[in-house]
């Protein structure tokens, strides 16, 4: 299997007093689907966003979004499976080297999620490169803050891309929402005068285009019958103080409503894998039941709330994993556990067209398997 991780082409040297530095790159998905995808990058000067892409080294295609920023975001068709994609950002000033990444498959699709990425050690992942995955999605916690020294606002992100900077620029990113993704100032020991973290999420939706409102998020991978769904849920006890992090989730609120909207349209998916930051059980206390109403309505549930990995199997059936790349954290386990590991690691989903389940694998970061388990088809005879 063919990979793609690193540059293939260098198109310019240092750059000469005057011009435009690209200072990093990084992939993701604002449509539903895989046929768009965006070149994200930033510039250390404003500058129109130009952006050259094609299926061989010699490009082809330009795109060009007029007026002059530092934040780069522009959206490209995909059509095809089984392809490689080449591009370079930048104008006469300054361009990137070539870049690329691989085009959706048509057998066989493989997805990483990893959680809480922003207090996690820097990993050596090697192994999660020799998955060579066409999606990472994440579990939340993606920074550890937003007002760290030199890390305000987007410049917390703009650090989290440097520090895998090969894997970002060549595999689309979709993230969700943890409580570090938004706090603004410091928690302190008790609720302020002032609100410690930006609901609205403005950072994050700013820096990462995706799909929806953002805060919120749907993905369909149709030719897998494949629905992943990002909801804001995270220190939901805090709801209603300035400690609050995350939207409204009571059964009137709108992210209820829309998550209940998108599941009314998931039936048709063989898979429904739903993506939250928050511990299951404190989401079923505090809401009386009525998440986990639609939670099992779908084929499972995926937290990054606990630092440890975790496999469990709800009382109605639903698989329930927690994953963490920092896994050694205090141990909170579901009383409905059958996997538990303190290790650093990320989750691997695997899906054969062919066949009539996905695997999921706990995967410390060193390559080993620790846990797999699967996930059956729900609609055997449905086609897409």
């Amino acid at each position: 299997m063919l990979r793609v991780f690193f540059s293939v082409l260098m198109l310019s040297s240092s750059p000469l007093l005057g011009e435009t530095l690209i200072q990093r790159i990084w992939l993701t998905h604002q449509s539903n689907a895989p046929s768009h995808i965006v070149i994200n990058w930033e510039t250390d000067t404003p500058a129109r966003s130009v952006l050259s892409y094609g299926q061989t080294e010699k490009l082809g295609e330009t795109k060009i979004i007029a007026g002059s920023r530092t934040l780069h975001h522009v959206e490209i068709p995909t059509p095809g499976r089984d392809n490689i994609w080449y591009y370079k950002v930048g104008e006469a000033g300054l361009q990137s080297s070539v870049h690329s990444f691989k085009g959706y498959p048509s057998k066989q699709l493989r997805v990483a999620i990893v959680g809480d990425w922003g207090y996690a050690p820097q990993h050596d992942l090697s192994a999660l490169i020799r998955d060579d995955v066409h999606l990472i999605l994440t579990a939340g916690d993606n920074v550890a803050s937003l007002h760290g020294k030199d890390k305000a606002g987007t410049k917390a992100f703009s650090a989290l891309i440097d520090r895998y900077p090969e894997i970002f620029r060549s595999t689309p990113l979709m993230p969700i929402l943890g409580n570090h993704d938004r706090e603004i100032t410091s928690r302190g020991p008790k609720p302020p005068d002032h609100a410690v973290y930006d609901i609205e999420a403005k950072a994050y939706r700013d820096f990462f285009a995706l799909p929806d409102k953002e805060w919120v998020w749907r993905f369909d991978i149709a030719d897998f019958g494949l629905r992943f769904i990002a909801l804001d849920l995270n220190h939901i006890s805090d709801v209603g103080t300035t400690w609050q992090t995350c939207h409204p989730f009571d059964k009137q609120s709108e992210q209820f409503q829309w998550y209940q909207e998108v599941m009314d349209t998931s039936e048709r998916f063989n898979y429904v894998i739903t993506l939250m930051n928050e511990r299951q059980l404190s989401l079923k206390g505090k809401s009386q039941g009525v998440w986990h109403e639609q939670f099992k309505r779908g084929s499972a549930l995926v937290t990054g709330f606990g630092y440890f990995a975790e496999r469990a199997e709800l009382e109605s059936g639903l698989p329930y994993y927690n994953t963490c790349l920092k896994g050694d954290g205090a141990p909170y386990k579901d009383p409905n556990s059958r996997f538990f590991a303190q290790k650093h690691h990320y989750l691997l989903l695997t899906v054969e067209k062919a066949q009539d389940s996905l695997k999921v694998q706990f995967k410390e970061v060193n390559g080993e398997v620790l846990d797999s388990s699967s996930i059956q088809r729900r609609n055997p005879k449905a086609e897409f």
